[in-house]
């Protein structure tokens, strides 16, 4: 039931190219500003009548976060009672069953985490070793796409719980069904082909100089070795096995190194011309449904990707590919039709290029304990879900503690500003930070979770749509950035540069966005007590422009990187209102859904949450040489890593703690000094100071758990309840599950070719008919007997839950006699993917 199931939602998203298009809003070009209004109603969460609870933070008492590697031990230690979920996603069928039959066990399903094969690109001979790497060749890994087969890596070793995956972006997503007859093009140029991946490597071979012999491939007198980085946490184990095998096969020496996230980081992100590895089982997630992944070709392809990241900083794409990629990037392109061009650019080019191989994208599920309740992601699962701190508890309980599994923790230093973004660290940090909007699980519309609302304001002619309530879409012909706009940063007097001091001639903007707090903001207080203010919010640009700038003290190569790719589309940012807090930014960079657009600017660093004084300190040792917040620039000082939480960098932490405090430091004062004074100042280094007493780490945040200690050694953390947190625990808890489509068609038993025929379409969720205005788009799609597309259409609206696809006389006039299927696809206006079904008919002559 599983793989049927899996194969119709993600099926139809190899030929419904259509169906989401058909969802894209177009919008009029008029000389006036238009008020857009909501073009859908808010999806229908069960809002609870009123507050069913006192209590604020989370609402557990504690969360103790243990370490366990293997999903078949997770899964019988939670029916032994000895955990109560396993916060990752697992895709095994023969889990998945005994999850289904078992009395004690529940689960949610996801479909964002996808698996790679990482190439080391450089060579063609590593700096350190001397030898061959054969992945340095780009032919080669060109050549890695038709050697891996796909369809078994999915039907075989992950138990049809996954689907082939050939491109950055996602098969179960909006980008792959707007560009499905692109994406079918290149999926058959790359299929697997064993003999055709051999001829290229044989050839390349000999062009690097090696040599065949005695059916091994040799260079310098010595048999070509790769090696082989492969997880054995998951399915991944047997992927890194079987392009082993594969390799091997062709003449090379496979040295496999099978261990644990945490033990093979530091080799594939460490320097890549060591010679340590050739290739590593990747695997990502994506923790948000996705509303576009344009960004994904910079992100996995170009050293922009991952500033820093040595393996990163080795990636060289042609001029094409960086021109494009930085234009979807940055979202230069006027129209839906110069996107649709830079996807096809890119598309073979990220093939030829391979510094990764894609191979498969999972059906995967979380499981956890039926007394169990959590809000997951559509995409993220538990893991990624920015939802889950604020909604697990045992049903019908207030309170208590519960053991949260994961197959690795505290893989690498957590910091604010470039510590680990695995997504084992990643799910506990977001425990405890809070942030301006949080994604909806469901549709991955931005939703408010600390602003109030909001106001976009786009130019005319960008086809952006609205949808829910909270936010208000304007288009306006442009927008003008006032004068006193901040755009700039003078690394020298440590102020900002206006827009009108670098811009007299005046500045416009392709967005707005203009995010309204609440008035009880300044209610918000971190862990250690210390209210939030302004400062926070401002805090975080100066540190975008301030560690990009090669004067400043606190500079790193890294954020200079990410500073370039922010200069080319910000346009300023302006405190509109101090009490209130309301935040206007203007930027040319921009979404297709107005509630992505909103910038809020809460003090969120995406490693983490930081205040201004717990991130002066890490400044401060930076500054001094003593460690560094980015892994690539404390490889640079041969300085460890920095860590908030354990390890000697806390006890580094802790000498500038105690000489910011002495000074009653005020970081970047010729600036924040108009925020923050010095019995502010005073306070907040107190209260940070009795923090690190009780705890004994530096890692505080604004969110519903705080983390009381971690323990690297025995590989555990504890969170906390943060009773502090301003929302009470029931905010987020109306969520059910997603209402996904089930689709069910009654065909004719036979249609006479030249004659007109119906088919009727239920569509239901929970045996319950889905209304007409919860659906956006109901299509269906004609396969003939030989199983081509033969034509398409768009059904019709009958009644709730049931609606008509009607086939001409002149469309079945097309048809041949035989067996005929259709297809039927139906786009919810509540969740983000497409369901489909399909039913096989007679075609006969008439």
């Amino acid at each position: 039931m599983l793989r049927n199931r899996l194969m119709m939602v993600l099926g139809l998203l190899l030929v419904a190219s259509m169906v989401l298009a058909a969802c894209q809003p177009t919008e009029p070009v008029t000389e006036e500003p238009v008020v857009e209004e909501p073009t859908t109603e808010e999806p229908v969460v069960e809002e609870p009548a009123g507050p069913t609870t006192t209590r604020h933070g989370g609402w557990l008492d504690m969360i103790v976060v243990i370490e366990e590697p293997s999903d078949s031990a997770a899964i019988r230690r939670l029916e032994a009672g000895e955990i109560d979920i396993y916060a990752y996603t697992v895709a095994k069928a023969d889990l998945l069953a005994q999850v289904v039959a078992s009395e004690n066990l529940a689960m949610i399903r996801s479909y964002g985490s996808y698996n790679e094969l990482t190439l080391n690109p450089v060579g063609p001979t590593f700096e350190a070793t001397g030898k061959l790497n054969p992945f340095s060749n780009a032919k080669i890994r060109e050549a890695v796409n038709w050697l891996v087969d796909r369809d078994y890596i999915a039907q075989e070793i992950t138990q049809g719980m996954a689907i082939p995956r050939y491109f950055c972006f996602a098969p179960t997503f909006a980008d792959y069904a707007k560009y499905a007859d692109l994406a079918a093009q290149w999926e058959a140029y790359y299929a697997f082909d064993e003999a055709k991946a051999k001829a290229v490597f044989d050839a390349e071979m000999v062009a690097m100089g090696a040599t065949f012999e005695d059916g091994k491939w040799m260079f310098n007198g010595e048999q070509v070795e790769i090696i082989g980085l492969i997880r054995l946490e998951d399915e991944r184990l047997l992927i890194g096995g079987y392009f082993a095998t594969q390799l091997e096969n062709l003449g090379f020496l496979v040295t496999r190194q099978e261990k644990k996230s945490a033990e093979l980081a530091p080799i594939w992100q460490g320097n890549p011309n060591d010679g340590l590895w050739h290739f590593y089982t990747g695997g990502w997630i994506t923790t948000a449904v996705p509303r576009t992944e344009e960004d994904n070709f910079i992100d996995f392809y170009s050293g922009e990707g991952w500033p820093g990241n040595p393996l990163w900083d080795a990636y060289v794409n042609s001029a094409e590919f960086d021109e494009a990629g930085l234009a979807l990037y940055n979202r230069q392109y006027a129209t839906l039709e110069e996107r649709r061009e830079l996807f096809a650019t890119l598309i073979p080019l990220s093939l030829q290029e391979a510094q990764r191989v894609w191979t498969t994208n999972r059906a995967s599920f979380t499981p956890f304990r039926k007394e169990v309740t959590v809000v997951g992601d559509l995409a993220g699962a538990v893991a990624g879900s920015r939802l889950w701190p604020y909604t697990i508890r045992r049903i019908g309980e207030e309170g208590g503690a519960l053991t949260l599994a994961m197959p690795s923790i505290l893989t690498n230093p957590w910091n604010p500003l470039g510590g680990s973004n695995w997504i084992y660290d990643q799910a506990l940090t977001r425990a405890t930070s809070d942030v301006g909007v949080i994604p909806d699980p469901w549709t991955g519309l931005a939703r408010p979770q600390r602003i109030e609302s909001a106001e976009v304001y786009a130019q005319q002619d960008l086809p952006i749509g609205v949808t829910y309530d909270w936010v208000t879409l304007t288009k306006v012909e442009s927008n003008v950035v006032p004068a006193d706009a901040w755009i700039d940063w003078n690394a020298e007097t440590q102020t900002f540069v206006t827009v009108g001091e670098k811009f007299p001639e005046g500045l416009t903007s392709l967005i707005k966005s203009v995010a309204y707090y609440p008035a009880d903001l300044w209610n918000v207080t971190w862990h250690d007590g210390s209210p939030i203010d302004i400062a926070d919010f401002v805090f975080g640009l100066i540190l975008t422009f301030d560690r990009g700038n090669e004067l400043s003290a606190f500079y790193d190569p890294a954020a200079g990187t990410t500073l370039g790719v922010f200069q080319t589309t910000f346009k300023g940012f302006k405190i509109a209102s101090a009490d209130p807090l309301v935040i206007e930014y203007y930027t040319d960079n921009w979404q297709p859904d107005a509630e992505n657009n909103v910038t809020t600017y809460f003090p969120n660093y995406g490693f983490g949450p930081g205040a201004w004084h717990s991130l002066s300190i890490g400044l401060l040792a930076e500054a001094a040489g003593e460690t560094a917040f980015t892994q690539a620039k404390s490889k640079t000082l041969e300085k460890d890593w920095m860590s908030y939480i354990s390890g000697p960098t806390v006890a580094i932490l802790k000498t500038y703690f105690d000489t910011a405090q002495a000074e009653n430091y005020i970081p970047y004062a010729a600036t924040l000094g108009q925020f923050i004074t010095a019995d502010e100042a005073t306070a907040r280094w107190a209260n940070y100071a009795e923090w690190y007493r009780a705890r004994g780490h530096f890692w505080i945040g604004t969110g519903p758990y705080y983390l009381e200690r971690a323990f690297p050694v025995e590989g555990m953390v504890v969170l906390k309840n943060f009773s502090a947190f301003v929302d009470l625990a029931d905010k987020w808890a109306g969520y059910g599950l997603p209402p996904i489509p089930v689709i069910d068609i009654t065909a004719p038993a036979d249609v006479k070719i030249g004659s007109a025929a119906e088919f009727e379409i239920l569509v239901s969720f929970n045996d319950e008919p889905y209304a007409i205005a919860d659906v956006l788009n109901v299509s269906f799609l004609v396969f003939g007997a030989d199983g081509a597309l033969v034509f398409t259409g768009v059904a019709e609206a009958v009644e709730d839950g049931v609606w008509k696809a009607s086939l001409t006389a002149e469309q079945t006039a097309t048809l041949t006699a035989g067996s005929t299927k259709l297809t039927a696809v139906v786009v919810s206006a509540l969740e983000s993917i497409p369901s489909f079904e399909s039913v096989e008919f007679v075609t006969s002559a008439p």
